[in-house]
């Protein structure tokens, strides 16, 4: 086999460069991104996901999840409830991390292992309290595929009333979060929190 000289070599990066070049300049310019996951005749929540909303109804964490065709429509649907309540779990205790590290910045403790390790287990604690005022608000069956989509939510005041009644949480953290909650929340759902 002929070996192909450097001039060769430099023609096909060029042709190569040039292509790529082209085919860019073929694209519009304009890159889309969808933003959900596009089920045609799907309700919005299902399309949009996961989600920390802050509308007229309030400030509410929603968590969507589904489940395939399992032969049981019972099983089905509540796996797909299972799922939206563990999606609700998984955006609450984000922003919930969010709420006890600004705590830990703001007051200096964050240095201090012990306090840190403290401030997570009360703020999980509460966490899993809170998860028992999530509840289901819609449910939807995909026609084409079988697929069982369900929608928990759980308000923001909820999450509020249960901190409040922690007796076994740090008063200052308390206190932190009585005052920062909805700040927070307002951050996170601004920066798209899923």
């Amino acid at each position: 086999m002929k070996r192909m000289g450097p001039e060769y070599r430099s023609y096909r990066l060029f042709v190569s460069a040039a292509l790529a070049l082209a085919l860019a300049a073929c694209g519009g310019g304009k890159t889309v991104v969808e933003s959900d996951m596009g089920i045609k005749g799907a309700p919005d929540w299902v399309n949009k996901g996961t989600n920390i909303l802050n509308e007229k109804d309030g400030r509410l964490f929603h968590g969507v999840g589904s489940a395939p065709a399992m032969g049981d429509q019972s099983l089905q649907v509540s796996t797909a409830d299972d799922r939206a309540r563990a999606e609700v779990a998984r955006v609450l205790s984000s922003y919930m991390d969010v709420v006890s590290n600004d705590y830990l910045s703001a007051t200096g403790t964050g240095k201090n292992a012990s306090t840190e390790q403290a401030v997570s287990r009360e703020v999980k604690a509460v966490s899993k309290i809170n998860l028992s005022g999530a509840r289901i608000i819609g449910r939807w069956k995909d026609p084409n595929t079988n697929m069982v989509y369900s929608i928990a939510e759980l308000d923001l005041n909820h999450v509020k009333q249960t901190v409040q009644g922690a007796k076994d949480m740090n008063a200052d953290l308390r206190g932190y979060f009585d005052r920062n909650a909805d700040n927070v929340f307002d951050k996170v759902a601004k920066e798209g929190g899923k």
